[in-house]
């Protein structure tokens, strides 16, 4: 099913809520959300000019299979806020508007959000690999000595939080403690125990078929209502093909790791306004459906088309 890239949505017919480096979300209702992907993608905390084919589409659907197929079996006591892929008829949204939302928009309930990101690394790499040549720890806490670049923590996965920084910020790596002053001691295990239960099952699921899931990100939200820790946002990043993986040195990747690696070699690391070769749109495109397929066993179309169903 050829589809075009979608770099902006700019939906007329429903409030804007915000507009992140990829996300848009839309108010629907005073207790729901319409949450749409783009096919934008931001490195080095830098928003490329063109997007990649297809990006916008397989976060979400994978983001249902993880929310709706895997998560559910492994970590039961889970809440998420995702309600369904499928715009409703009754909303004012032009036909030409729900083809171009068709497979990356999801309508979800509304939280308030826990204003950190809940990093979950399972693997030494990336900011966290600076950070331990530097000084021996990560987000400050201190690590064993003599640890490879993309080794596994020798403890297992650790909890590694950051900020959440407003739209133009970088966020900023924490500690669990300085996590706890903001969340509040009443919900920090909480979610500290969630996230590294939801990354361990999705670890093994996902290793299971080939990829190892490196380290990933998760938002969560507060429902006022029940007291309860909802699980909102897309969820996991970093993929490593498994059949490639060996400590020591980079890894080859599923995700944009392509695209910054592409971005460093031509000495654009962190700099505005470029954009990609059709080369580079196209291999990056090619690893998130090659992840996609590998994740949820079908192909992107065979998806979409259960859209329609």
């Amino acid at each position: 099913m050829a589809t075009s890239i979608v770099t902006s949505v700019d939906l007329k017919s429903l409030p804007l809520v915000a507009k992140g480096k990829v996300r848009e979300i839309y108010e629907v209702s005073d207790s729901t959300l319409l949450l749409v992907t783009s096919d934008r993608i931001s490195a080095y905390d830098v928003i490329l000019e063109n997007g990649v084919k297809d990006k916008g589409t397989v976060l979400t659907l994978i983001t249902n299979h993880w929310l709706n197929n895997v998560l559910p079996q492994h970590v039961p006591r889970l809440k998420h806020h995702l309600l369904s892929l499928s715009i409703p008829p009754t909303l004012n949204i032009s036909r030409e508007d729900r083809q171009r939302l068709r497979g990356r928009s999801m309508i979800v309930n509304k939280y308030r959000v826990f204003p950190v990101e809940a990093i979950v690394r399972g693997y030494i790499t990336g900011s966290s690999w600076s950070e331990y040549k530097q000084k021996g720890t990560v987000h400050g806490l201190p690590q064993p000595s003599g640890l490879e670049q993309c080794q596994a923590f020798p403890g297992g996965p650790i909890y590694t939080p950051s900020t959440k920084a407003p739209m133009g910020e970088k966020d900023e790596n924490i500690t669990p403690d300085q996590a706890r002053q903001i969340v509040g001691d009443k919900y920090a295990d909480k979610i500290e125990s969630l996230a590294l239960a939801i990354y361990k099952a999705a670890h093994a699921y996902a290793l299971e078929r080939g990829i190892v899931v490196a380290d990933t990100k998760f938002e969560f939200g507060l429902d006022e209502k029940t007291d309860e820790i909802v699980l909102i946002d897309e969820v996991f990043s970093r993929f490593w093909p498994a059949a490639d993986y060996a400590p020591g040195r980079d890894q080859k990747s599923f995700d944009k790791q392509y695209l910054r690696d592409w971005l460093t070699s031509q000495g654009l690391k962190g700099k505005e306004g470029v954009s990609m070769t059709e080369d580079v749109q196209a291999q990056t495109s090619a690893k998130y459906l090659d992840a996609f397929q590998r994740l949820t066993g079908e192909t992107l179309d065979q998806a979409l088309a259960k859209l329609e169903q």
